[in-house]
């Protein structure tokens, strides 16, 4: 079965491109989602229902962190390398079967905040004897810094996307559009796809609070050309931000779910929080700094006229 109007559909297609795949997804997850895919597709079983599937399971897999038990710290592991094996094949079911919506990518993003959100508590609630009150002080900015990390992550692939696939292709899209947008649907009549608009224009305006330097070659690019950005631009951009890619993914979901599993099985729970403090946060820091300088760099070859 394939989705009406497309091709053969093959693992190539069911992804969104090499330059901005991890290592662990692109030789695992990828290849047990696009079976997952396939298997959901002959049913005929929508991306949005894979990904309420992935949400259950990847909140009983952080339920069971709160244990002290091997067994059961393993079972949790289990089940959250399943979680995210639905939420890889939720995306390539999608692009497979063409029914992609902005209710699924909100969704889709509301998928690892309610899988951390049962392992921070389940990891809180198992420290707390030891810990007392603090460890919830401490889940709480690790659980902010977190989100930051995951939201700048998937910020500058989609950025990165939008260079390679060109503007109609690509997710990017501007909080005052979106805000546009959902101010034109009621909360009574339309509440789910009003919820997901007002999320996403949200999430989307933080994302653009912390890249003023990218805003800002955006306005240029749309000035001097409305229409796309010129193949020489778009080239010379993800010549440059090919190489953050890789910190994206480490920002993303296998090498924090390596940490947390690592720090389970020694029985240091809260090494997992630590990791995230400072590993992660640093790498954060560092793919701001450097995207920033970059577009930067483009918003004085924008203005000295080297792509007109």
């Amino acid at each position: 079965m394939m989705a009406k109007g497309q091709g053969k559909i093959t693992f190539d297609s069911t992804l969104k491109s090499m330059d901005t795949e991890e290592f662990i997804d692109i030789h695992f997850y990828r290849p047990i989602g696009y079976r997952w895919a396939l298997f959901f597709n002959r049913l005929n079983i929508s991306p949005n229902a894979v990904t309420i599937a992935s949400i259950v399971i990847g909140v009983a897999a952080g339920i069971c962190f709160y244990d002290t038990s091997l067994k059961i710290n393993l079972t949790g592991m289990l089940l959250l390398v399943w979680a995210n094996s639905y939420d890889s094949a939720d995306g390539q079911l999608a692009r497979m079967s063409g029914k992609t919506s902005q209710f699924g990518r909100t969704l889709d993003g509301l998928c690892g905040i309610a899988w951390f959100v049962a392992i921070y508590a389940a990891l809180s609630l198992r420290l707390f004897p030891t810990w007392g009150f603090w460890i919830w002080i401490l889940a709480a900015i690790t659980g902010f810094f977190h989100g930051k990390q995951t939201e700048m992550a998937d910020y500058y692939r989609t950025i990165h996307l939008y260079f390679l696939k060109g503007k109609a292709s690509s997710e990017l899209t501007d909080s005052s559009t979106l805000q546009a947008k959902s101010a034109t649907l009621s909360w009574k009549r339309n509440f789910i796809h009003k919820f997901s608009v007002y999320y996403y224009a949200m999430y989307t305006k933080d994302q653009e609070s912390w890249t003023p330097g990218f805003q800002q070659m955006m306005r240029l690019l749309r000035e001097k050309f409305p229409e796309e950005a010129p193949e020489r631009f778009r080239k010379s951009f993800r010549e440059k931000s090919l190489p953050l890619m890789k910190y994206t993914n480490i920002c993303s979901f296998n090498t924090r779910v390596i940490a947390l599993f690592v720090a389970l099985l020694i029985n240091l729970p809260w090494l997992y929080f630590l990791f995230e403090l400072t590993v992660l946060n640093a790498i954060l820091i560092y793919m701001v700094i450097r995207h920033e300088r970059m577009c930067k760099n483009f918003v004085n070859q924008l203005k000295s006229g080297n792509y007109d």
